[in-house]
């Protein structure tokens, strides 16, 4: 599904704090997209996951035939001389921030669709599946700098305005730096969170600022890429431009040897990428822009629950 969405200079998105109708639509389309993929399965594997901070004290009442004899609390039974247990309940609210690069790389798209509309589409998915959890939900937009930070609250309200925020942003950035929005995280979310980094990582080193948001949140990386970064079309002299850097290189495409190298940078770079998550402790989701992205989460959520 191509989304009827493109972004426009400031001066022709919003008049007087209005919404674009073309925005509103898309939006909407997104939400009905979403919710068409989020299965009773779906919702599942998220609960099963993602299951709140532990478990709560409720409170205390009188012992009954059946109950665990290791929640008797002995104070209260002493104080009244009748069995009493201690009652508790699964602390199940948490909170999900959705780490999104928006750097020029995610306008990228061959098949369709852009990064940064499968981008948008999992959010959508991820947060109305938190939104009916009951868990709070954020939003933190980054280039080579911060660009947005919507903090987390609670409801499909707030979801569909973290998708407007994604698709409305226009980014004063255009390169991509995950360290500074991991520093940001762990300075604005004091509290364990659940993290979903959604990034294309064309990148530079982010593996110190990784290392310590990963050791007080929740950390998945959903990586995005496009079919046409993992090989090269041959199609003779191409002039090819980094859309990040500015950075410009004529490329015969039709030479074996350069579609070779790019083949093997390609793969190099995820494989490097592979070990320092897995050195984190982060785990990675990859997706393709030109591929159905729910199987793979599903595929990825049912596998993590059994581990838990």
């Amino acid at each position: 599904m191509r989304l009827p969405f493109r972004r426009r200079p400031a001066a022709e998105g919003r008049k007087f704090g209005a919404i674009p109708a073309e925005v509103l639509r898309t939006v909407r389309l997104i939400q009905i997209r979403a919710d068409r993929l989020i299965s009773d399965r779906f919702i599942g594997e998220y609960h099963s996951v993602f299951r709140g901070r532990g478990i709560e004290f409720d409170e205390v009442r009188e012992y009954q035939p059946g109950d665990d004899e290791r929640t008797i609390d002995w104070n209260v039974t002493a104080r009244t001389g009748t069995p009493h247990v201690r009652k508790y309940v699964e602390e199940r609210e948490i909170t999900v921030i959705f780490v999104v690069d928006v750097s020029a790389s995610t306008d990228f798209g061959t098949s369709g669709h852009s990064k940064r509309e499968v981008m948008a589409e999992l959010v959508a998915l991820l947060a109305l599946s938190a939104a009916r959890s009951n868990d709070r939900v954020g939003l933190l937009a980054f280039s080579d700098r911060i660009e947005r930070f919507v903090p987390p609250r609670k409801g499909t309200r707030h979801v569909l305005r973290l998708i407007r925020e994604l698709l409305l942003l226009e980014p004063q950035g255009t390169g991509t730096d995950p360290a500074v929005a991991l520093r940001y995280l762990n300075r604005v979310q004091k509290r364990r969170a659940i993290a979903f980094i959604i990034s294309d990582f064309l990148s530079g080193d982010y593996e110190a600022a990784l290392r310590i948001a990963a050791a007080h949140h929740n950390i998945t990386a959903l990586s995005l890429v496009d079919p046409r970064e993992l090989e090269l079309v041959p199609a003779g002299l191409v002039d090819l431009e980094d859309v990040e850097s500015g950075e410009r290189v004529l490329v015969d495409t039709s030479h074996p040897e350069t579609g070779r190298q790019y083949r093997v940078a390609a793969i190099r770079a995820y494989e490097e990428r592979q070990r320092l998550f897995r050195a984190m402790g982060v785990e990675e989701v990859s997706l393709r822009t030109d591929r159905p992205y729910l199987a793979p989460l599903i595929q990825h959520f049912s596998a993590r629950a059994r581990r838990v």
